[in-house]
């Protein structure tokens, strides 16, 4: 019974058992927060191979499918260091008609099947007059973590961006 009471009032491995409670929650709370800044990051960076590839279309007149393909590498470098082969991308020329009519110029696409529609433009309404274009670009990049064993999920980062034609009204594409 002594002995007992001797071992309760002893506080000599306090802290090591506190720290064996603690440690494996401190742990996966470290390994989540390094998980969500790459996942932000990959988030980040589809969001700028989608600006970027409208950048740089729209500053052209005229433009041909090697060239688009030209672009889309560039894309592959801007995702970086994460693998390219989960990038699609797919950049367009889209047309106000009138007040209720767009029409697609052209569209070209690496890893995206079909063309773009109207529809999947998703164009807000005040954005064109009638007779200006618009160029959609779209980025999609499947994102996967390196901890899918421990914690699978999966994640889709999708992207758009708008920009207009900078010196003429409709950019065209000769091979498209």
């Amino acid at each position: 019974m002594m002995r007992l009471r001797q071992l309760a009032k002893d506080a000599r491995g306090a802290a090591a058992v506190e720290f064996a409670f603690l440690a494996p929650l401190l742990i996966l709370f470290y390994f989540g927060m390094a998980e969500y800044c790459q996942g932000y990051m990959a988030l980040k960076r589809t969001g700028h191979v989608a600006s970027m590839v409208a950048d740089l279309v729209s500053q052209n007149d005229k433009v041909t499918k090697a060239q688009i393909t030209d672009i889309f590498a560039i894309g592959d470098q801007i995702i970086k260091p994460f693998p390219n082969s989960p990038l699609t991308q797919r950049v367009s020329s889209v047309t106000r008609v009138d007040t209720t009519t767009y029409r697609v110029d052209w569209s070209v696409s690496r890893g995206v099947a079909g063309k773009l529609t109207v529809a999947d433009a998703k164009i807000p309404s005040d954005m064109l007059a009638a007779g200006e274009s618009v160029i959609v670009a779209e980025a999609n990049y499947d994102y996967s973590s390196p901890f899918d064993m421990v914690a699978p999920y999966f994640t889709r980062f999708e992207r758009m961006a708008y920009l207009r034609p900078r010196t003429v009204d409709v950019i065209t594409c000769t091979t498209c």
